[in-house]
């Protein structure tokens, strides 16, 4: 079976509205993969630069955070949210805040506690990648890109 036949069974069963959070929440992992490889560059950078492991991650993480933001308001997000830009930005970070504490939380445990995550921090990162994505999904979605606005099709 073709898998537009496949994605047209599920959507079928999921129903309009579902299929398209399913299909934004696919918008929003491909996003976070790019962030994930910004973040990973942004905090080698940053321990080149001579920062340690954990300010270089703090570093990191808000150029990775900006960086998925602008990614999110322009693709996954499309057509959502109102207000002055820097607003939205700035609110992203804000509610954002949880699935970073999950994220930095998760990296700086294995850090501290797995010598294997200290000897290559990436680990690390995807680690608390995967911790902070599904709530920065939920609260982005309703807090900073409103979800009662219709979703845009990509």
């Amino acid at each position: 079976m073709p898998a537009r036949a496949i994605a047209s069974r599920i959507s079928d069963r999921l129903g309009p509205e579902r299929s398209r959070t399913v299909a934004q929440f696919g918008r929003f992992g491909v996003v976070g993969t790019i962030g994930f490889l910004v973040d990973t560059a942004a905090l080698y950078a940053a321990m080149a630069l001579g920062l340690g492991l954990y300010s270089g991650r703090a570093v990191s993480y808000l150029v990775a955070a900006t960086t998925t933001w602008a990614l999110n308001r322009a693709w996954t997000f499309r057509g959502q949210g109102s207000g002055p830009v820097m607003r939205q930005w700035a609110l992203f970070l804000l509610v954002n805040l949880v699935g970073f504490a999950c994220n930095y939380g998760t990296y700086a445990a294995l850090v501290a506690s797995v010598p294997l995550v200290a000897d290559h921090p990436v680990i690390g990162v995807a680690a608390g990648a995967l911790a902070g994505m599904i709530g920065n999904f939920l609260l982005s979605r309703r807090y900073v890109f409103g979800a009662a606005t219709r979703v845009a099709d990509p």
